[in-house]
């Protein structure tokens, strides 16, 4: 039981067509997301959204240990790319190689499905007017 002739040969006139919408371009697709985006505007809440985001800062801080004033607003819908989104806001101030603090740094965490993303590091748009609370799990991250 195989493909007629014609069936055959319209596989073989779709396959280009197929593959250069695999290669497709476009920055969009050059930028690195860890979820399927998928452009769905009814997003889910994120669920986890605390576990993920001290899973992820312990790997994004070069020394997670010591950080302070640590203070995150709960995740609320922003449009962030033209898409609503769910985003958490961060401040904190992390420990420098010198074992000094520096100013606070305000990051956005932005979630596609349920599940985070992406770190946006110019949070100063969709984190503007977040109501921050105290983030204390952040200060007590180890190695």
């Amino acid at each position: 039981m195989g493909l007629g002739t014609s069936a055959k040969f319209a596989a073989i006139l779709l396959l280009p067509i197929v593959l250069a919408a695999c290669a497709g371009g476009g920055d969009e697709a050059r930028s690195i997301t860890y979820t399927d985006d998928r452009g769905v505007s009814n997003q889910p809440f994120p669920g986890n959204y605390r576990g993920e985001i001290l899973s992820f800062m312990r790997t994004y801080l070069n020394n997670p240990v010591g950080v302070r004033n640590a203070v995150m607003a709960e995740p609320i819908q922003r449009v962030v790319g033209g898409r609503l989104r769910y985003i958490s806001c961060l401040r904190f101030s992390p420990r420098e190689s010198d074992g000094n603090y520096g100013e606070p740094r305000e990051r956005a965490i932005l979630y596609v499905d349920g599940r985070l993303d992406r770190l946006i590091e110019n949070a100063s748009d969709p984190c503007a007017g977040a109501v921050y609370a105290p983030f204390p799990d952040l200060e007590k991250l180890a190695r």
